[in-house]
């Protein structure tokens, strides 16, 4: 669409990739410093600490990014290690070591480059297309934010992208290079084959009880029944809490007179523009002949009103709108640059303007329609009000439930029933539950998330029949079980495991007896002997495997062929052994270039980021930073995540 007006679709996204990072690191470094706690820090950069408040927010808020990601499959053992708890301390000096080197070098992002990437950002259009700045200011605000911290942070990460993009750019990677790996991937190599199927020698193997008895000994875990337990639970979440919560038509009425606003659609206008670009840090020559051409333009608009589309379409400089005549479509205030929507809004339907000077040029402006503000009537927001206000109570009486849902399983811990009957609770019953989570049931179950069962498979739950504690397994979701009965791992008996073992030994054997004519088959050709019984020749490389499987295909590629031709053998897991005749060795007639190009921009990027590790390696100690405390061990996000 039109460059610099339109707000498009990559809000949500971006607003996502802000919870990778936490707040402060979106700050300059003098910001890091309102953030710091004494002296608890965990590291230090140019004299500034890390403090560990910083750190478990950086910690909980990739927890929830997580969470967010894997849903209820997330646990949050994965970043509770000693490598992940590095990494995050890592990347929060790598931050900062990176902000402090833009602060020294003084770079900055202009306005007109930060409103370009807001503009291009997807994702806030409402249901007709146009953007809703209601919703863009809603979300901001469901994540804590206003639109100016918003760009704030914007800012900042875009001035580090400058520092990212300046090492990585100066990265190169020799044609030469690139180009061996190329011919190493486009060799091609003619093969024939020779299987020794596993099939083959199934009839030639001898099994006796004592093997059968022997491999069930020795392989007793793959008959074992994994231990299971039927448990009953109970569940606590907004949508329980919300079923609980009834609002009256007066409340209703209350709340709709209240937030009239919310209901109501803004006045909508409608122009078309012609656009003569010139940059807000051009010459004073070079704005001054941008300004006479849009008068000159002006004027002939003024003569001939009627033919705004015609000269939209013929001198217009923003070709989004220009083949439409200049047509921007309806919008509302904060859609458009300012000094744009100012003038647009003060026109009457027909009016032309002045020229209207913004960061990206001179505009010349058409208003041609004009929508009135519009309120929605009580009935048609009424459902929608009482499932909003559902939903603020429901948040609100979570909390309160939850410290009772939490203290009840716990002090009465010998049933569920207190707990459900307390809080209006259905007991539920579910069985053959086992210590991981089964394919078989929906994933994203409480009742099958890995820390609940962990929990039910505890000596507290099994041993003393004790309600496990109230166990968080989403946002706004907690379950607490008590276990009813309980199956100890069993072990098959053999006399109803002794035909799979029989199938399983045979096979077993088979692949010896065939593994071992393969072998002696290869021997034997490396010693010239009888080259017979090859099936027909095809070619393969590393990028065309023509059927090979990984195995099939490294034997062969790696097989030294300075003498053909040569041979090679390896297992083939369910078919035997096989072993293959390398005839010829070439390149292909037709290189594929565009695979070669991609290839070398493969090498490039691998360059560029053993460029960045070792900038940011210098950033350190022109930084000075120090590991003043060692997070090895458990933060407090850590601890207070698997309570």
């Amino acid at each position: 669409m039109f460059e610099f007006i339109r707000t498009h679709q990559r809000l949500m996204q971006f607003l996502l990739m802000l919870l990778i990072m936490p707040s402060f690191a979106f700050f300059g470094i003098e910001g890091y410093s309102r953030f710091r706690g004494g002296e608890d820090s965990v590291a230090k950069v140019a004299g500034q600490s890390i403090t560990k408040q910083e750190f478990d927010a950086a910690q909980r808020e990739q927890m929830e990014r997580f969470r967010q990601m894997f849903g209820g499959q997330f646990d949050s053992k994965m970043l509770d290690t000693p490598e992940a708890r590095k990494n995050i301390l890592d990347g929060l000096i790598a931050q900062r070591v990176l902000a402090a080197e833009a602060a020294h070098e003084r770079l900055s992002v202009s306005d007109q480059t930060l409103q370009q990437t807001i503009l291009n950002i997807p994702g806030m259009t409402g249901a007709d297309g146009k953007f809703d700045v209601e919703r863009y200011k809603s979300l901001l605000a469901a994540q804590g934010m206003t639109p100016a911290m918003y760009e704030a942070r914007l800012r900042q990460e875009l001035t580090l992208q400058q520092v990212n993009n300046a090492v990585q750019g100066t990265a190169f990677a020799p044609k030469t290079v690139a180009g061996r790996l190329s011919d190493l991937n486009d060799q091609e190599r003619e093969v024939q084959e020779l299987l020794f199927k596993t099939s083959g020698y199934v009839s030639q193997v001898k099994v006796t009880d004592d093997m059968l008895k022997d491999y069930y000994e020795k392989n007793g875990r793959q008959f074992e029944i994994p231990e299971q337990v039927k448990a009953e639970y109970v569940l606590l979440n907004n949508d329980v809490v919300a079923s609980q919560i009834s609002v009256s038509d007066a409340d209703i009425q209350s709340y709709y007179e209240q937030n009239a606003k919310r209901y109501s659609e803004e006045e909508q206008r409608r122009a078309s523009h012609i656009l003569i670009k010139v940059d807000k840090n051009a010459s004073a020559a070079e704005k001054a002949a941008a300004k006479e051409k849009a008068e000159k333009i002006l004027a002939q608009v003024r003569k001939n009103p009627n033919d705004f589309a015609k000269l939209a379409k013929e001198y217009s400089q923003d070709p989004g709108s220009a083949e439409r005549g200049g047509d921007l479509d309806f919008f509302s205030r904060g859609m458009m640059v300012k000094p744009f929507e100012d003038v647009a809004f003060k026109l009457k339907p027909g009016e032309i303007s002045d020229l209207v000077q913004t960061d990206f040029g001179y505009h010349i402006i058409q208003l041609t329609a004009i929508k009135p503000a519009k309120a929605k009537s009580f009935d048609e927001v009424k459902a929608q009000i009482a499932a909003d206000i559902k939903k603020q109570l429901a948040a609100k009486k979570f909390a309160e439930m939850a410290e009772q849902f939490t203290n009840t399983v716990y002090e009465q811990s010998e049933s569920l029933k207190p707990v459900a009957d307390k809080l209006k609770l259905k007991i539920e019953t579910i069985g053959g539950l086992t210590r991981t989570p089964s394919p078989a049931l929906p994933q994203n179950a409480p009742f099958n998330q890995p820390k609940f069962l962990t929990a039910l498979f505890s000596d507290d739950a099994i041993k003393n029949k004790r309600n496990t504690d109230a166990i968080e397994v989403a946002p706004n979701t907690l379950i607490a079980g008590h276990v009813i009965e309980y199956k100890p791992v069993a072990k098959r008996p053999f006399d109803e495991v002794k035909n799979v073992i029989r199938d399983r030994v045979m096979q077993a054997e088979a692949e010896k007896l065939a593994k071992k004519a393969g072998e002696e088959k290869l021997a034997a050709l490396k010693s010239g002997g009888e080259t017979g019984g090859f099936s027909e020749a095809k070619t393969v490389s590393r990028v065309k495997n023509a059927g090979m499987s990984g195995a099939e295909l490294g034997s062969v590629m790696k097989a030294d062929v300075s003498k053909l031709p040569a041979f090679a053998g390896v297992e083939v897991p369910g078919q035997g052994y096989a072993v293959y005749r390398i005839n010829k060795v070439g390149q292909p007639a037709t290189p594929d270039t565009a695979r070669r190009q991609a290839e070398q921009q493969q090498v490039a990027n691998a360059l560029a980021q053993q460029e960045m590790l070792a900038y940011l390696e210098v950033l350190k100690k022109k930084a000075k930073v120090q590991i003043t405390k060692p997070v090895a061990e458990k933060s407090e996000a850590d601890a207070n995540e698997t309570k």
